[in-house]
């Protein structure tokens, strides 16, 4: 069997850009006024009407960010705010996974830069997230590829699955949201971590597993 986990809500309480622009923002190295967009675009999500493209125009904000600027402060992120805030339940299904020899990773629409030092806190390598475009070592605005949103982390997902020769069916994939059920539908088994009031009546509908998380590490 193959572990896939969402991030936000499913591993950590809030969501890894939270954490990460939390951290950002309190050194200076983006400016709070070129987020405004974000309640806008949250309150969109939460009435199930997401806007499918929001990462490619959020991360605009990040242009002209020298690289190692981004993974210093995406360290200090994850060891001031982001692991404590990892749920314990989360952490012991990913540690039991790896004792059995089976395969886990991460598919995230949140940028690969951030999750990095969480990958590292659990071993965890090839995880599928929303990459940054860097030249002369610089962010330029821009995504490689498309962001892992929705219907394009299924995408992802697949394409992933394909190179690595897994069938979906040997899919566990563990989310918190109604956005993904593009690639819970395909998996061989769906586990909804904390689902939103939406994918909460699919698992029901679907007979999914539900778990709750509350405990975390900190």
């Amino acid at each position: 069997m193959v572990h896939i986990f969402d991030i936000d809500y499913t591993i950590t309480k809030k969501t890894s850009a939270w954490y990460f622009l939390c951290e950002a923002v309190q050194k200076g190295i983006i400016n709070v006024f070129r987020l405004w967009r974000l309640p806008f675009e949250w309150i969109r999500y939460k009435l199930g009407r997401p806007n499918k493209d929001f990462i490619e125009t959020a991360i605009q904000s990040f242009a002209g960010i020298e690289k190692n600027t981004l993974e210093q402060t995406a360290i200090s992120c994850f060891e001031r705010r982001m692991q404590a805030n990892i749920y314990s339940k989360a952490a012991e299904l990913i540690r039991e996974a790896q004792k059995r020899g089976e395969k886990v990773i991460f598919a995230t629409s949140s940028l690969h830069t951030i999750i990095q030092p969480l990958e590292g806190f659990f071993g965890i390598e090839g995880s599928i997230a929303s990459m940054l475009e860097f030249h002369d070592n610089r962010t330029n605005g821009k995504l490689v590829g498309a962001s892992v949103f929705g219907e394009k982390k299924k995408t992802a997902v697949e394409s992933w699955l394909l190179q690595n020769d897994i069938c979906p069916d040997e899919v566990c994939f563990y989310s918190d949201s109604y956005t993904d059920l593009p690639l819970l539908e395909i998996c061989g088994k769906a586990v909804a971590v904390n689902p939103d009031r939406i994918l909460t009546r699919e698992a029901q509908k679907r007979g999914w597993e539900i778990m709750r998380f509350k405990e975390t590490l900190g």
